[in-house]
């Protein structure tokens, strides 16, 4: 095991599987067919992050919509997303050989996701990963999501390591600026964004397309 290094902490989506395209489209039909909204898939985009709830407060206003409402939406749309990916959905490449490794060598692993249960055990399940992870917090179990530190600051206390010692995985600007904020390094994956997005964050300790990289040795 790295000295430096107790625990790693997962983001899920754009960092376990490679899935953003199919819920910016689930999104973009979701606005544009159901709520009439008349939004572009870029900005689609930029509005991806965070809660479900938090993405309707920011695109339809903070009272648009009943919290019933969010729910009957956020769930359709998950079910868009899911009935198109359920054939496609797979790890990124090299993913089950790292846990292996990380389990091998004793790290406490946890996933921290702004994703809802729903869909959270929809990868989960499909992948046949949840044995691999000694705490799970999803959007049920923060108020506030990435940027805020929130998250991994429940996942570090889940798995008893201090902030310090752990590092995340992700592939957001905003996840990595709450990893930052909750004092942990980051590794970026390069499934979403390009390297120049992360430009203003000092935590990252390197930048990865995906798991077969031998920048990962620093884990061995």
């Amino acid at each position: 095991m790295s000295k430096s290094f107790e625990a790693i902490l997962f983001d899920l989506n754009g960092t376990i599987i490679d899935d953003m395209a199919y819920h910016a489209k689930a999104w973009h039909d979701l606005l544009v067919q159901d709520l009439q909204v008349d939004i572009t898939i870029e900005r689609v985009w930029l509005e991806m992050y965070g809660k479900n709830s938090e993405l309707f407060a920011r695109v339809l206003g903070p009272d648009a919509l009943t919290e019933e409402e969010m729910h009957h939406w956020s769930i359709k749309k998950e079910k868009r997303y899911q009935e198109v990916y359920k054939e496609l959905i797979a790890p990124i490449e090299g993913f089950q050989s790292f846990m292996e490794l990380l389990q091998g060598k004793n790290y406490k692993i946890a996933l921290g996701t702004a994703a809802i249960p729903f869909n959270v055990d929809f990868s989960l399940d499909a992948l046949g990963i949840r044995s691999f992870f000694d705490a799970i917090v999803h959007a049920d179990d923060v108020v506030l999501s990435k940027p805020n530190p929130e998250v991994f600051l429940k996942c570090a206390s889940a798995v008893g390591v201090a902030p310090e010692k752990c590092v995340v995985f992700e592939d957001s600007p905003k996840g990595v600026e709450a990893a930052r904020k909750a004092g942990m390094q980051a590794v970026v994956l390069t499934t979403m964004h390009p390297k120049e997005d992360f430009a203003y964050l000092d935590n990252i300790l390197f930048f990865i397309q995906d798991y077969r990289d031998e920048s990962l040795n620093l884990f061995k």
